[in-house]
């Protein structure tokens, strides 16, 4: 197997605060170590990219020192926490960006799907769109026409097809904007996280449409995912980005249980997750004590606060517990399932209880939901949590389900416990 790709010390740098590279004074002194011959001075400075962190200098490394190559029709997981710098990476090898130092070699052509509806005009058809984004990609008008029925088959938004994309759903933008790149036949394709906003069903097609291009044509596939599930299934090497720098690269499954073992710290999360009219605010795992050193004896409490400007009447406030890979265990909901009647302004906790010995030995990861059905959700995966659930004496994985009458389902228990505003 030949190299494809091979990223050389690629660092990228940005300014704090600023667009572009920061003051006219900065520009300047650029331009005078040039001419000098001599190293950009701003190239000795910059912090490490920790989003967690208080920012302390002016500039920032978003990537440093990054070095791997892929090999043709190699599946690369890019995995790590928000922040870490896999789409920034992503955008360097697309050629979006420049890095700052290093050197990027590629052979052959390369389809990106970054950003949901990136290269897209909302007033144009989905038709319309598909000749445009794949004029961009590099596709003739021949090659379009010559696959444009298999496109918009992929997709499945055929009855939509000649209606404006302004109307489309996140999801169908998703669609097509990968069916377009797919079906581009590259040697090197590139997705981000955005299938995450795609349905199940277009999951399952996408990331066979990825094994066929791989497996079956032998074209290269770069693909960052917080599902470990489908990184595994779908990618044979792996990188961990972690702050801006590349913590493992080598064989997938070394990568994924790197991640998740570094997950297992976090019990609480506080921040700002959603917009103007809903905000999660906190989240928290503990036992009845604390968060750490949870046991599959202990009751578990999931702690929710948020803040609303408005009144809300149908509004869904959830968690979702999942395997360390991924797959779901168990779903808490709170909604007009439990006779919620409306919720005035202000600010709310919400808790929800797992009873003992329902969760087994092993790690989990934990999203948080806030929405209104048919309409918007408003939190994403940046206040999620993992944890890591640890065996009390000789029960070690068993579960004891009959102990407990409340049980209702495995998918969908009624364990939530209280709302109260605070």
């Amino acid at each position: 197997m030949s190299v494809i790709l091979k990223a050389e010390n690629i660092s990228k740098q940005y300014r704090l605060g600023t667009v572009g590279t920061g003051t006219l004074s900065h520009d300047l002194n650029r331009w005078w170590h040039t001419i000098r011959g001599r190293e950009d001075p701003y190239l000795q400075v910059g912090g490490v990219n920790d989003r967690s962190a208080k920012a302390t200098e002016d500039y920032v490394w978003a990537l440093r020192n990054i070095n791997f190559e892929v090999q043709r029709g190699e599946v690369l997981g890019i995995i790590g926490k928000n922040g870490a710098g896999k789409s920034t990476l992503l955008k360097l090898l697309s050629r979006v960006t420049s890095p700052t130092t290093g050197s990027i070699k590629t052979k052959g052509r390369i389809a990106s799907l970054l950003e949901i509806g990136t290269g897209f005009h909302p007033e144009l058809t989905g038709r319309e769109n598909i000749f445009m984004n794949g004029a961009v990609l590099g596709m003739t008008k021949s090659e379009i026409k010559a696959k444009l029925d298999e496109i918009i088959a992929f997709s499945g938004c055929e009855m939509y097809i000649d209606t404006p994309v302004k109307r489309y759903s996140s999801g169908m933008k998703v669609r097509l904007g990968f069916a377009v790149a797919a079906h581009l036949e590259p040697e090197i394709l590139v997705v981000d996280e955005v299938l995450a906003v795609g349905d199940a069903e277009f999951q399952k097609k996408a990331i066979g449409k990825m094994n066929q291009l791989s497996k079956g044509e032998g074209r290269t596939v770069l693909f960052v995912s917080h599902n470990m599930s489908s990184i595994s299934s779908l990618c044979t090497k792996g990188i961990l980005l972690q702050n801006g720098q590349m913590n493992l690269a080598g064989n997938i499954n070394d990568v994924v249980n790197c991640y998740l073992s570094s997950n297992n710290a976090a019990a609480q999360w506080e921040g700002r997750d959603g917009d103007t009219e809903i905000q999660l605010l906190k989240t928290k795992i503990r036992n009845n004590t604390s968060g750490k050193n949870l046991k599959n004896s202990d009751t578990i409490w999931i702690e929710m606060e948020f803040l609303t400007v408005k009144e809300l009447k149908d509004i869904v406030i959830g968690v979702s517990i999942k395997s360390a890979t991924g797959n779901p265990i168990i779903g808490l909901l709170y909604n007009d399932y439990n006779k919620m009647t409306g919720i005035k302004p202000g600010r709310y906790k919400v808790l929800f209880k797992v009873p003992p010995y329902h969760l087994a030995v092993g790690d989990y990861n934990s999203d948080f939901n806030l929405s209104l059905p048919n309409v918007k959700k408003y939190t994403s995966n940046i206040s999620s949590l993992s944890f890591k659930i640890s065996s009390e004496g000789s029960y070690g994985n068993r579960f004891f389900l009959d102990r407990h009458t409340e049980y209702s389902s495995l998918l969908r228990p009624n364990w939530f416990e209280k709302i109260e505003r605070l």
